[in-house]
């Protein structure tokens, strides 16, 4: 039986609108898949000394599968992976004004991805342009990169540049053409790094939108980084210091450690998450590190459905497992350390719920289960920080 409580909620969304946290709790924001009975965004309240998630939204915001979510100091800028067959079939990207106070969404702007599925999103670190992962799960026209310039006021203004790349086609069913999971900056604005699952490759690109604002991106040298045939890169996550990157392959449910210098990513490392396993074991997804820089947890879906814990070298960025831990759903899209660093949320989309779980800061290690929140299809959290 389908989850009811976004639906139930639904019909109080007016009297709720306006509701204002406590000062004491963090403000979630999830994003959801609407195929079924979620509505788009939703803005909660968490309370980060019991680890509860309230129940009753602050706010709910109808978007068209508003499925990742990226945030600015005053903004938040949204996917709508939208495609044919949906209910919306145009990909399309959303931007939110936050309200100081009170933390309320106002839509600013909507445009076209031009693409399908857009999958990702993030933002250069100067705020002057969103970089739109369009995966599009059909061969025909394939995924690209979109990059979007942003106004100072979080306005979205069209594409003015898009980006494919040629498949692999290791895997016929699956890297028949492009699919770009998911574009990331370097931590100094530079390059632009695109991880492409039907390529098996992340290419880099110089990011100069003063040199040529109508093609900010031009292909680094090396242009791309090979990984193993058949593996799948899907999401890159840079370290606090800049120095190392870790890379989620999908496919072959791996996670490569690179050291990482002027636009250079070299691998060191290749960890294993569901090593001697079926391949209905092997579904990496998210990958998130702590606070500290100690520890770095990644998200293996499929029939494993777990969260992998590693202690990370401060000197290598190598992984070393600490923890095998059920995620106690099905499908773990995303998932989100809190801003005290005591519990670790996770989206797990297939099983329509989000499951809060203790971390003690000191090991890293994840404790035991403190709420199981039924939500239909979550895809990604995104706490707001207090102003």
């Amino acid at each position: 039986m389908r989850n009811l409580w976004p639906l139930l909620m639904a019909g109080s969304i007016g009297a709720m609108g306006v509701k204002v946290a406590s000062a004491d709790d963090y403000q979630l924001l999830v994003g959801t898949y609407t195929a079924g009975q979620s509505q788009g965004i939703y803005r909660l309240a968490f309370d980060s000394r019991t680890g509860q998630i309230d129940a009753s939204p602050l706010q709910v915001i109808k978007s068209e599968n508003p499925s990742w979510l990226t945030l600015s100091k005053d903004q938040l800028f949204v996917v709508n992976e939208n495609g044919p067959g949906q209910a919306d079939p145009v990909g399309r990207v959303s931007s939110f004004s936050i309200d100081p106070k009170t933390h309320a969404l106002s839509l600013i702007s909507q445009v076209q991805s031009l693409g399908n599925e857009p999958t990702h999103s993030s933002l250069s670190p100067d705020g002057s342009h969103l970089f739109v992962s369009n995966y599009s799960v059909a061969e025909d026209p394939g995924g690209t990169l979109a990059v979007l310039p942003v106004a100072a006021d979080g306005r979205l203004k069209p594409v003015v540049q898009m980006s494919s790349h040629p498949a692999s086609r290791v895997n016929p069913e699956r890297q028949a053409s492009a699919h770009v999971h998911s574009t990331i900056p370097s931590p100094d604005g530079r390059y632009v790094f695109s991880n492409d699952l039907g390529a098996d490759k992340v290419f880099a690109y110089r990011f100069d939108p003063k040199a040529n604002p109508e093609l900010p991106l031009t292909p680094a040298t090396p242009a791309f980084v090979q990984l193993p045939p058949g593996s799948g890169p899907r999401h890159l996550l840079f370290s606090a210091d800049g120095k190392h990157a870790w890379l989620t392959m999908e496919m072959s449910a791996q996670v490569a450690v690179f050291d990482y210098h002027d636009g250079k990513l070299e691998q060191t490392q290749m960890v294993d998450l569901a090593a001697g396993q079926p391949v209905s074991d092997k579904a990496a997804a998210a990958l998130h590190a702590s606070a500290d820089g100690k520890f770095l947890y990644v998200s293996n879906r499929g029939t494993a459905n777990q969260l992998l814990v590693f202690a990370i070298d401060p000197a290598s960025g190598h992984l070393k497992e600490l923890q095998r831990r059920a995620v106690e759903g099905d499908h773990p899209r995303e998932f989100s350390l809190d801003p005290s660093g005591k519990f670790l949320l996770i989206a797990n989309q297939k099983s329509n719920q989000i499951v809060v779980v203790e971390r003690d800061a000191r090991t890293g290690l994840l404790g035991k289960t403190v709420q199981k929140l039924p939500m239909d299809a979550p895809s990604d959290l995104k706490f707001l920080p207090h102003q």
